[in-house]
């Protein structure tokens, strides 16, 4: 298919798109570059080679997989033309992210109490490392919850429908790709020693 084909709102609209995803891929990158910093680091004398994830995290990836399904449960109810049904699933995914960073920050806790943290004399490398690529995910679920709150106020303007959905279909794709990550930071923690 032809990118410059088309009317200018489509085009308009495979570029908003094409963004997206360049800022999916850059954020692939970056996370690729910790995960391999953390594997690289985990050769070094004072790594914590048994260390368990808190309890929390397991928590907020349970939340975070059911706040996708949310999502495309209310992408199913517009696409049908149920206002009430796509409001209510929008809403439960939003509080599905607000759980999702409190259990975050439980489990910081968690590790703080087992006297670990993020920088000083009390700080390990390892749980240095978890802090980082978890408090940086944090920052991309809040964006996501950002475009979420955006989603739900269009939906309340009654900007989309079945066959006008850009900006939802946006929020959409970026939100199951923070979800995604997390499942994946979440299982290379887990297993990564």
């Amino acid at each position: 298919m032809d990118l410059t084909q088309g009317t200018q709102e489509e085009k308009n609209n495979r570029a908003k798109k094409m963004m997206l995803w360049f800022g999916i891929v850059s954020l692939i990158m970056s996370f690729a570059g910790w995960t391999s910093a953390f594997v690289v680091s985990s050769s070094r004398p004072d790594w914590l080679k048994d260390f368990q994830l808190p309890n929390a995290f397991v928590i907020s990836t349970v939340v975070i997989i059911i706040s996708s399904i949310t999502f495309i449960l209310a992408k199913s109810a517009l696409k049908k033309g149920n206002r009430l049904l796509t409001t209510l699933w929008l809403v439960a995914t939003f509080v599905l992210g607000t759980i999702f960073i409190f259990n975050q920050f439980s489990g910081f806790q968690q590790i703080l109490d087992l006297g670990y943290n993020f920088t000083g004399p009390t700080s390990n490398v390892t749980m240095s490392y978890i802090y980082l690529i978890a408090v940086v995910h944090i920052l991309h679920v809040v964006v996501g919850l950002i475009c979420l709150l955006v989603v739900i106020y269009n939906h309340f303007k009654q900007k989309y429908n079945a066959t006008k959905m850009l900006g939802f279909e946006l929020a959409a794709t970026f939100w199951h790709f923070i979800d995604i990550l997390w499942v994946y930071l979440f299982l290379f923690l887990y297993f990564i020693r």
